[in-house]
């Protein structure tokens, strides 16, 4: 069934007869009868049950308007807004039409709509500017119960109608979806997902790119033995997606999105207990986009929420958390009713990321017809606790692969140590074989990801970053299809390595090494990539500086900016694929020869902050020789901070270590008795990291006095050394 069309002025069969009109009618021998019905049509609301917000009396029943009389019977409602009357056909039917003769109080705006059960109504036509007499409105939909929701009146009486007349036919109530419905078959623990009868294991993947690269990419999936691809969202852009998936015989399981979606952290925080018109209006949008794509041939299922249940930790604690948890799992049930009244013919599941979830959904949403996990390195212990919660209901996997940054140790340098290319592969293969294993309850998986992206999460998930082909994706294309004979693989990476991993200079050399082969004995290309997304949050891949100095070893630039760095190897063999391996690197201030005369020496400072962040941060952390603590001033133009050297001193160099809050402005001063400054160093074009700078002056006191800041905060320094 299509949305709701836009709202119309009726189709008018005859004017608005007058009270006068319609006595002389009535007084005469004339008998009026039913507007002809198009040759395929069936009056089907003819003396059926009929009922009413309200009625004016007892002579003014909602079965008057049913009951075939256009003269001398009708419903009347109270005078007010909303009123309804609805009637009951008995069973599903194809509504084509309806008609409704007015007395003289008619709709000036109201709505026809149908139910499946009485309660979940869709609507099928809003009419706005009505002026009475008889309208005749085409429909298309399906229900068995059809109602008009008055909401504007035109005067002061109320709702009446002589007639209300439903046509249609019940031959061919609703027509199944293309290629057959989709159900979940099967009685416990032997459970099968079927499509038009057909049993029917998801092999799939999350879908990343564009949809308007869908037709690019799709033949690709096609060719991985993929059945079945996930999205986190549906609404007026994903037909094209659907579209392209039909086209290549690929299947759909469509998203709706809800808050706080994808775990801690993530999303807003809805108070899923009392605000029920962020309920409503989801409610409404995920009905609206159901009606739209059920009889699409490319849906599968739909998905409602992704790691909700979970994320709410991120905005609730204590009972409160467990109120909201029980209000979301509700809700969820909510939606799976709604969307089973809307469409009977496919599956509704929703996804979290912990199996503590399930009995929330156990005891709160019974209306689904299966669950969903996400989960990655801990996939095959879903089993296990779907087996001891005692649940009823099988599952899907939305989400998996190799482990994630969650769930790896730390390396020497305090950061997620990210598998191996091999150990990502085997991670896709260890995954579906726990799938596959659970006979008669995982009824598939859409593995993550089919993505693009060639960047920090990219890199660790995607199984073609930059359209490159690694083994992951055949390891999937394997597991889909039973083998990738024939395929010409991607050179593999073992054994890489990070010469001063922990030591790197900023802006020095570091040194990179690996084993590297093409199974294919294809000639291999090299590239290196830093991300700084452990040392400043940026997640990109960007080219490094470097030199190959041989039989897979590299000489590779440090960045200026201090922290810890990811080094990528990417080996490629001119025929789309390409192997991508990457280790930490820490990143160091260079070392400076000499002894730091300023290092614990009485520091001050023109101001500093008492509290911010991890503030104080007072000028002493600017000279305490840690690089994670720091000195920051206020956020104003000019600042100042010095250090007393204790007595005359030779000066040859000295090393700023700057945090993000930098100078782009600011002159080295010395003096020797703290009150007359001789500058010896100035610049106008800092760019924050680390500035080492010579000097040669003989002092007691060193300052920095700052005159233009690089960001709208203040000054902030980590480390001031002054070297003799």
């Amino acid at each position: 069934m299509s949305s709701p069309p836009s709202p119309t002025t009726p189709t008018r069969r005859h004017a608005g007869l007058s009270l006068l009109a319609l006595g002389a009618l009535v007084a005469s021998s004339l008998t009026l009868t039913a507007p002809t019905a198009q040759a395929a049509d069936t009056l089907l609301s003819q003396g059926k049950p009929a009922t009413a917000s309200s009625q004016e009396g007892d002579a003014y029943a909602a079965s008057a308007a049913v009951d075939g009389n256009l003269t001398g019977t009708r419903w009347s409602s109270r005078w007010s807004d909303p009123q309804w009357l609805q009637v009951d056909l008995g069973r599903s039917a194809v509504l084509s039409r309806a008609v409704l003769t007015w007395e003289a109080a008619y709709g000036r705006s109201y709505q026809i709509q149908a139910s499946d059960n009485g309660t979940d109504w869709r609507t099928l036509r809003t009419v706005t500017g009505g002026d009475g007499g008889t309208d005749d409105l085409a429909l298309s939909g399906t229900g068995r119960y059809v109602r008009m929701l008055g909401t504007e009146r035109p005067g002061g009486y109320g709702y009446s109608l002589w007639e209300f007349q439903v046509y249609g036919n019940t031959d061919d109530t609703t027509p199944p979806p293309a290629g057959g419905a989709v159900r979940v078959a099967g009685s416990q623990g032997n459970w099968q997902l079927t499509v038009g009868g057909q049993p029917y294991t998801v092999k799939g993947l999350t879908w990343g790119p564009a949809i308007a690269d869908a037709p690019r990419y799709m033949p690709d999936v096609k060719s991985m033995g993929v059945n079945t691809i996930r999205t986190w969202g549906t609404d007026g852009g994903t037909k094209p997606l659907l579209d392209s998936a039909a086209a290549h015989g690929i299947r759909v399981i469509n998203g709706f999105w809800l808050q706080p979606g994808g775990g801690p952290g993530s999303g807003g925080c809805v108070n899923y207990v009392t605000d029920t018109t962020y309920k409503n209006n989801m409610l409404t949008e995920f009905a609206k986009w159901v009606e739209t794509y059920k009889a699409h041939p490319a849906t599968l299922m739909w998905n409602v929420g992704n790691e909700s249940v979970l994320g709410l930790q991120n905005c609730y604690g204590g009972t409160e958390l467990e109120a909201q948890r029980n209000a979301y799992t509700s809700f969820v049930n909510d939606v799976a009713k709604k969307i089973h009244s809307i469409d009977p013919d496919h599956p509704v599941t929703s996804t979290d990321a912990w199996t503590g979830a399930w009995p929330y959904y156990k005891r709160n949403a019974p209306d689904l017809d299966l669950y969903s996990m996400n989960s990655y390195g801990d996939i095959c212990n879903v089993q296990k606790d779907w087996e001891a919660g005692g649940y009823t209901k099988p599952y899907i996997i939305t989400e998996g692969g190799p482990a994630g940054e969650w769930e790896v140790p730390d390396d020497a340098n305090g950061v997620p140590d990210e598998p191996t290319d091999v150990q990502k592969a085997d991670g896709y293969t260890q995954a579906w074989n726990c799938v596959t294993g659970h006979r008669g309850v995982a009824l598939g998986a859409t593995l993550f990801h089919y993505g693009i992206e060639h960047d920090f999460g990219g890199v660790w998930f995607n199984l073609v970053p930059d359209g490159l082909k690694r083994l992951s994706y055949y390891a999937v294309k394997k597991a889909y299809t039973g083998s990738t004979s024939g395929d010409n693989t991607p050179p593999v990476i073992t054994n890489m390595a990070v010469g001063a991993a922990s030591s790197a200079p900023a802006g020095g050399e570091f040194s990179v090494n690996a084993d590297v082969r093409d199974p294919d004995g294809d000639p291999i290309t090299y590239k290196i990539f830093l991300s700084g997304n452990y040392a400043s949050g940026d997640k990109r891949l960007i080219e490094a500086r470097w030199r190959s100095t041989g039989n897979g070893a590299f000489a590779v630039t440090a960045p200026e900016k201090l922290g810890v760095w990811k080094v990528y190897i990417q080996a490629e063999d001119g025929r789309g694929n390409a192997g991508i391996e990457t280790k930490s690197v820490k990143v160091v201030a260079p070392p400076v020869t000499g002894t730091n005369v300023a290092l614990n020496r009485p520091t001050t400072a023109s101001s500093f902050q008492a509290s911010y962040g991890e503030c104080p941060c007072e000028p002493a952390k600017a000279t305490d020789g840690r690089a994670d603590t720091r000195w920051a001033s206020d956020w104003s133009d000019p600042q100042w901070i010095r250090v007393d050297l204790g007595a005359p001193t030779a000066l040859r160099k000295l090393q700023l270590q700057w945090d993000p809050a930098y100078a782009k402005s600011y002159e080295v001063q010395v003096s020797d008795d703290g009150s007359t400054w001789r500058t010896v160093h100035f610049t106008t074009t800092g760019d924050g990291d680390i500035d080492t700078i010579d000097v040669a002056a003989t002092a007691r006191h060193v300052r920095l006095h700052l005159t233009a800041r690089g960001t709208g905060w203040g000054y902030s320094l980590h480390e001031f050394g002054v070297y003799s």
